[in-house]
Formats: C-alpha cells, sequence, structure tokens
C-alpha cells in the first residue's frame, strides 16, 4: 500500500470514517481538501443494491448538472451532408461516416461522447465491441442517436453526465470540480442523486442504495446521507 503524504494524512485527520456526512457537510469537508496545485474532479460513487445482469435491475441514464461538470468534453459525430456541417458548426471535434469508423478500428478513441444520427447506425453498429465496453455507444434513450445534432452537442458539452451501473452494482461520475462554489457542487450532486434515484429499476428489491460517497482526485471519500443529497431538490 503506497504511503500517504503528509497533506493525505492531514486530510485524512479531519474525516470521521464512521460517520455518515449531510451533503453540505460532505462537500464542505471535500473543497477544503482539495488542496492540491490543479483543479481535482469532485467524484460520486455508489453502492446500489441491484444486479445488472438482469434487465430488470438494470441503472441507465443521463443527467444535466445544472453548474456543468467543468470538464471540457470532446464530441466525435456520425453523420453525412447536411448534419455533418451542422455537428461541426455546433462544435464537434470529430465528424465523419465510414471514414470515422475505419478510424476508431484503427484505435483512434480521441473522444469523450459519440453522437450519430439514426441514419448511421449501420455503420456505427459495427463498432459495438470498440465502443460498447467503454460506455461510448451511441443510443436513442439517451438522446446520443438524434437528428438533433445540434441540440446533442450542446447537452453533451453542457453538462450532460451518462451514468450506468457496473457489474458489481456500482456506479461513479465526476460531478465538478475542486473550483465550484459549495452550492454549485451541492447543487449539481443533489441533481445527480435524483437521477439515481428516478432510475431505481422495477427489479430492484431490499436497499436500492447501500452506500452513498464522495471524494475528490487526490483526498479522502466520505460517506453521505443519501438522503440529504436528494432532500429538497
Amino acid at each position: 500500500m503506497a504511503k500517504l503524504t503528509k497533506r493525505q494524512k492531514a486530510a485524512a485527520e479531519t474525516i470521521d470514517r464512521t460517520k455518515q456526512y449531510t451533503l453540505e457537510e460532505a462537500v464542505s469537508l471535500i473543497k477544503a481538501n482539495a488542496t492540491t496545485k490543479f483543479d481535482e474532479t469532485i467524484e460520486v460513487v455508489l453502492n446500489l443494491g441491484v444486479d445488472p445482469r438482469h434487465a430488470d435491475q438494470m441503472v441507465r441514464g443521463v443527467v444535466n448538472l445544472p453548474n456543468g461538470t467543468g470538464k471540457s468534453v470532446r464530441v466525435a459525430v456520425f453523420a453525412r451532408d447536411d448534419k455533418a456541417d451542422e455537428a461541426k458548426a455546433a462544435g464537434a471535434e470529430i465528424v465523419g461516416a465510414e471514414d470515422l469508423a475505419e478510424a476508431i478500428q484503427g484505435g483512434q478513441m480521441d473522444f469523450d461522447r459519440v453522437i450519430a444520427t439514426p441514419d448511421m447506425m449501420a455503420v456505427v453498429g459495427r463498432l459495438g465491441k470498440i465502443l460498447g465496453p467503454r460506455g461510448l455507444m451511441p443510443n436513442p434513450k439517451l438522446g446520443t442517436v438524434t437528428a438533433d445534432v445540434a441540440k446533442a452537442i450542446e447537452d453533451a458539452k453542457g453538462g450532460q453526465v451518462e451514468f450506468r451501473v457496473e457489474k458489481e452494482g456500482i456506479i461513479h461520475a465526476g460531478v465538478g470540480k475542486a473550483s465550484f462554489s459549495e452550492g454549485a457542487l451541492v447543487e449539481n450532486i443533489r441533481a445527480f442523486s435524483n437521477a439515481i434515484h428516478k432510475a431505481k429499476p422495477s427489479g430492484s428489491k431490499g436497499t436500492y442504495v447501500k452506500n452513498f460517497g464522495i471524494s475528490s482526485t487526490m483526498g479522502p471519500g466520505l460517506k453521505v446521507d443519501f438522503a440529504s443529497a436528494i432532500a429538497g431538490a
């Protein structure tokens, strides 16, 4: 196990590992301990009481964070002709059709989100084994297969976050930066928490959210009372 730095030791001493903090308390402590020279990402992690191997226990969706993520998102768009021009005008970094598919098959993955017009799904479908495991496969339910590419690009760059439960029942996501105000982080985390709460699947039995935690990139994690994260939203 790696030795803790002096900064990490000092931060750890401010945390009560046995306590479940309210969302506001947790955000205040996390910000206070995010003291590295770079702008740390604030991350949430949830342990859900679901088994995503069963279709009726899958938790997946998108949420627009009211204050953005603080991260620049590179968008690749599969489109032709007028829709390709529309995508470029809306700020997509990469736009293409078969040529883009070939580039991805060749290992070029310099993007964070993939959007496709419906007519391009025959081409995109061949990339399932590459894009699927990375959570990048365009999906109509997530708004990433759409004729309105400009709106999809705007959402992707404006603070939209996709979430998908992993096989161990874990969901994690970046919800802002340490430079954000406490209020902005609370709003973002509350929006994310409510999206998870509303996405509770029909097959979920027993406790849905087992554990909810917040951390910064280099800081210690805190347990948070999930009820406080969805209260008042």
